[in-house]
């Protein structure tokens, strides 16, 4: 019985110690994300080395593939000096689920809007618009870090046809 006692009272300590690892890693990542956010949002891409890896992947909401940290970086270079030159990304909303201890997925859900905006490559001019973002985060020396991540805009008009809406409960 003493056995047994001592047992579960190993797991439980052992239970809350990961879940307050989990609660600090959810905060590092949520600080890992506003990193990123805070780079769109001053139009500045110096930092990304802070929160990517250096083989980091990004697949924008056009489906073109940037490959590896120096053509991320770039990339959303180019475009902030152009086309998103006064666009705005608030943050609305991040679920975390980690795959190991070192992997983690995030789904973020952020608004983009521009109260300046500049046309598009194709001549429209872009509203604002909600996105998903889904990212891969890996810890590295202690450091949670963005390894791959792809955005798609939110399809308001597609929305009520999902059909997990209409999944029967169980």
């Amino acid at each position: 019985m003493k056995k047994a006692l001592t047992t579960i009272v190993c797991l439980l300590i052992s239970g809350l110690i990961f879940a307050q690892d989990r609660t600090k890693d959810e905060t590092a990542i949520n600080k890992q994300v506003d990193a990123m956010i805070y780079s769109w949002n001053s139009h500045n891409y110096d930092d990304l080395k802070n929160y990517t890896t250096e083989n980091t992947d990004w697949v924008n909401v056009v489906g073109m593939w940037w490959k590896g940290r120096k053509q991320s970086q770039y990339a959303h270079q180019v475009y902030h000096n152009t086309i998103f030159k006064t666009a705005v990304c608030e943050k609305t909303s991040v679920a975390i689920r980690f795959l190991t201890n070192d992997v983690a997925i995030v789904h973020l859900f952020w608004h983009f809007s521009d109260p300046h905006p500049v046309p598009l490559p194709d001549g429209k001019s872009p509203g604002p618009t909600d996105g998903l973002a889904t990212i891969v985060y890996v810890k590295q020396n202690g450091k949670w870090l963005m390894d791959a991540a792809e955005n798609v805009v939110i399809d308001k008009g597609a929305q009520p046809f999902d059909p997990v809406k209409q999944m029967p409960k169980d």
